[in-house]
C-alpha cells in the first residue's frame, strides 16, 4: 500500500521533477517507509512506501527494469503474486525482488493490458514503456485503490489523492456544478470521472488507460459482472448457496492475509467482520489482533457497539483493543479527518475510521474490514420494496436521493443549479443498462459499482492511509462478487437481508451477532449538531470564504441553523452536516 503519482508530458518538454517530487511529498502519510522520483524526459514518476510485502530495498519505487524498458508506480495489493510469479518464472523470467511490484511490471510485459484480468486484488498503477513513450494507467475491480488526474493539452499528471494533485500547481478549481448535483442529491456520491473540481477526474474502477507519446487516449473497462442467474444453478436450495458463499469467502479472507508483517481486523461486532474473525480462526489463525471503536451517546443514542465486538473477541480468544473517544477528542480530530479527504465525505463513518486507524497503525499496519457485504449481499433497508418496483428508478431515488432536484433549486444559489437532474439520469443510465435481471439485482449492481466505490471503499482508504494503514476488503474479492452477483434475490433478502450470508454466517460465529437489530458506525454528535459541533458548522458556512463562493441560498442555511435534527434526509444523515462538510473541505484544500 503506497502513494503515488506522476507527469506525462505531450508537448515535447522535460516532465517536471520538482512538481512530481511535490505531490509525492503530499502522500507521504501513505507510505511513511521511503520514498524515491525517476524523471526520464516526458515521463516522471513518483512514490511512497509502505512496506508490506518484500521489506528489503530491492521492492523499492519507482521500479525500474532496464532489461525490459519498463518503470513502474505500484499502489495495492497483488493476492496471488507468488501463483503469477511462478507462472511467469515458468515463461523464462528472472527476478531481482521478492514483492508484488515485480510481478504486476513483468506480467505487463508478458501479457500486456490483459495483465489486470489475472490480478486478484487491489491496486493502482502506472507503467512507462522506454521504447515507445506509452504509459498505460490501470486501477482495480472496485476502484478500492484511488487514482486521480488532471489534463491539459500539453501533460497529464496523476496521483493517488487529490489533494496532492494541487500541491502540483496549475489545476482548474472551479467547482463542477454536475459533481456538486451529484454531492447534494446522490448522498455525496460523484461518479468518476467528475469530482468536485473541474480540472480533476478520476480513474473508472475496472479500467485500463493508454496514453501515447502524443497524448491520445485509449480506455477499456475489463471487467463487468453479470447479475443474472446461470442456468447450471437452476436448482440449487439456499443450503447450497449458503455453503458456496461460506466457501467463496473464506478463500477471500485466506488471500488478504499474503504480507510480510502482521495482519488485524477491524471489528466492529456486526455480522461482517465477526465473519472475518470466524473464517480466519477457522483457518487456524492464532493470536489475532481486532480493533474496535465507540464514542459517547448523543441525545440518548449510543456510541457503541462494545457488547458485540466483546463476544467475538471471546468468542475467538483475540487480542482486542477497545478505543473509547470522548467527544472533546473527536471535535479536535475534525480538521485533519477533513483534510484526509480527496474527496467531501459526508458519512459519520470517515471520523470513526480516522481515529481508529490512528490507534490501530500504532500496532500494526494491514487490516482486513467489512465493508461491501450490504451492497453485496443485499443488507440495506432499500432493496426490498425494489422487488415488486415497476419503476426502479423512482423508487430507488425515493429511499436513496438526499433531496429531489426541484427541492435542489430551493437549496443552491442559481449560479450552482446544474440545467438537468444530473444525479438521477447517472442513476437511470446505470440501473437500467442491460445485465442485470430484475430491479433488485440492478439497484445492488448500482450500489457495488458505483455508491460503494464513492462512498464506503474511498472512506476506508483515505482514513486508514492517513496513518500509513493498509486496509483490505474480502467482501470485494471479485469471484466472490460474481458468484453473489448470481444468487436469486431472495436468499439475499431473506431474513430482513444479507439472508444468504447469514445462513453462512451461522456456520461461523454466535447466533446473538446474527440476529441483532442492523448496527452502524454510530458517531451520534455529527448528526445531532450542537454545541460547540454547531458552533463550529456556522462559523465555516458564515465565513469569508463561504459567502464569497455564494453555494448555498441563506434562506436555506438559516432554516438549517434554526433547528439541525428536524433537517435529516431519508438516510438518517444531516442536510447541515452534509453542506458544511462541503465548505469545511473547500477550505482545508485552500479552494
Amino acid at each position: 500500500m503506497c502513494g503515488i503519482a506522476g507527469e506525462i508530458r505531450f508537448d515535447g518538454e522535460l516532465a517536471d521533477a520538482a512538481a512530481v517530487a511535490r505531490m509525492t511529498q503530499a502522500l507521504a502519510p501513505r507510505g511513511p517507509d521511503g520514498a524515491g522520483v525517476v524523471a526520464r524526459g516526458q515521463i516522471a514518476f513518483g512514490h511512497r512506501r509502505l512496506k508490506i510485502i518484500d521489506l528489503s530495498e530491492k521492492a523499492a519505487q519507482p521500479m525500474v527494469d532496464p532489461a525490459l524498458g519498463l518503470t513502474i508506480v505500484f499502489n495495492g495489493c497483488i493476492y496471488n503474486y507468488k501463483e503469477l510469479r511462478t507462472e511467469l518464472e515458468a515463461k523464462g523470467y528472472a527476478f531481482f525482488s521478492d514483492g508484488d511490484t515485480e510481478v504486476v511490471l513483468k506480467a505487463y510485459h508478458a501479457w500486456g493490458e490483459a495483465c489486470v484480468e489475472r490480478f486478484h486484488g487491489m491496486f493502482a498503477f502506472a507503467i512507462a514503456e522506454r521504447e515507445t513513450g506509452e504509459v498505460m494507467l490501470a486501477r482495480d475491480r472496485f476502484g478500492i485503490k484511488p487514482l486521480y488526474y488532471s489534463q491539459t493539452d500539453g501533460m497529464l499528471r496523476f496521483a493517488s489523492t487529490l489533494p496532492a494533485l494541487l500541491k502540483a500547481g496549475g489545476v482548474d478549481q472551479t467547482i463542477d456544478v454536475e459533481a456538486l448535483h451529484c454531492y447534494m442529491s446522490f448522498h455525496a456520491v460523484v461518479p468518476p470521472p467528475r469530482t468536485m473540481l473541474k480540472g480533476v477526474r478520476k480513474l473508472a474502477p475496472a479500467t485500463t488507460r493508454k496514453i501515447s507519446a502524443n497524448g491520445a487516449i485509449r480506455d477499456r473497462q475489463y471487467w463487468t459482472p453479470l447479475y443474472e442467474r446461470r442456468a447450471e444453478d437452476a436448482g440449487l436450495s439456499r443450503e447450497d448457496w449458503r455453503d458456496r458463499v461460506h466457501d467463496a469467502l473464506r478463500l477471500a479472507v485466506r488471500r488478504r492475509m499474503v504480507a510480510d508483517v502482521s495482519v488485524g481486523v477491524l471489528l466492529s461486532g456486526g455480522v461482517d467482520s465477526s465473519m472475518i474473525v470466524g473464517l480466519l480462526a477457522e483457518e487456524g489463525q492464532t493470536d489475532l489482533m481486532t480493533f474496535s471503536i465507540g464514542f459517547e451517546e448523543a441525545k440518548g443514542e449510543k456510541g457503541d457497539e462494545f457488547v458485540y465486538s466483546d463476544l467475538i473477541a471471546e468468542t475467538f480468544a483475540t487480542k482486542h483493543n477497545k478505543i473509547f473517544v470522548p467527544s472533546s477528542d473527536l471535535m479536535d480530530a475534525l480538521p485533519a479527518t477533513i483534510a484526509a479527504m480527496s474527496e467531501p465525505m459526508v458519512s459519520y463513518d470517515n471520523i470513526g475510521f480516522f481515529l481508529l486507524s490512528r490507534e490501530v497503525a500504532k500496532h500494526i499496519k494491514v487490516v482486513q474490514s467489512g465493508q461491501g457485504a450490504d451492497e453485496v449481499f443485499g443488507g440495506y433497508h432499500w432493496y426490498p420494496p425494489l422487488e415488486k418496483t415497476n419503476d426502479v428508478v423512482t423508487d430507488y431515488a425515493k429511499v436513496f436521493f438526499d433531496r429531489s432536484h426541484e427541492k435542489l433549486s430551493t437549496h443552491l444559489q442559481d449560479q450552482w443549479l446544474a440545467d438537468t437532474d444530473v444525479a438521477r439520469n447517472v442513476v437511470t443510465e446505470h440501473l437500467l443498462r442491460d445485465g442485470a435481471a430484475g430491479p433488485v439485482d440492478r439497484a445492488l449492481r448500482l450500489d457495488s459499482h458505483v455508491m460503494l466505490v464513492d462512498d464506503p471503499v474511498k472512506r476506508v482508504d483515505n482514513m486508514t492511509m492517513a496513518w500509513g494503514l493498509e486496509a483490505r476488503v474480502p467482501f470485494l474479492d471479485h469471484e466472490l462478487v460474481e458468484l453473489a452477483a448470481t444468487i436469486p434475490p431472495e436468499f439475499k433478502l431473506a431474513e430482513g437481508g444479507k439472508g444468504v450470508l447469514k445462513d453462512a454466517a451461522r456456520l461461523v460465529v454466535p447466533s446473538e451477532v446474527i440476529d441483532r437489530k442492523k448496527g452502524y458506525f454510530p458517531v451520534p454528535q455529527l448528526k445531532y449538531l450542537d454545541g460547540p459541533y454547531l458552533d463550529m458548522v456556522r462559523d465555516a458556512l458564515s465565513s469569508q470564504a463561504a459567502r464569497e463562493r455564494g453555494l448555498f441560498r441563506q434562506t436555506y442555511l438559516d432554516q438549517l441553523f434554526e433547528n439541525p435534527s428536524e433537517h435529516i434526509t431519508p438516510l438518517r444523515g444531516s442536510e447541515l452536516w452534509q453542506v458544511a462538510l462541503l465548505e469545511l473541505w473547500l477550505q482545508s484544500n485552500g479552494i
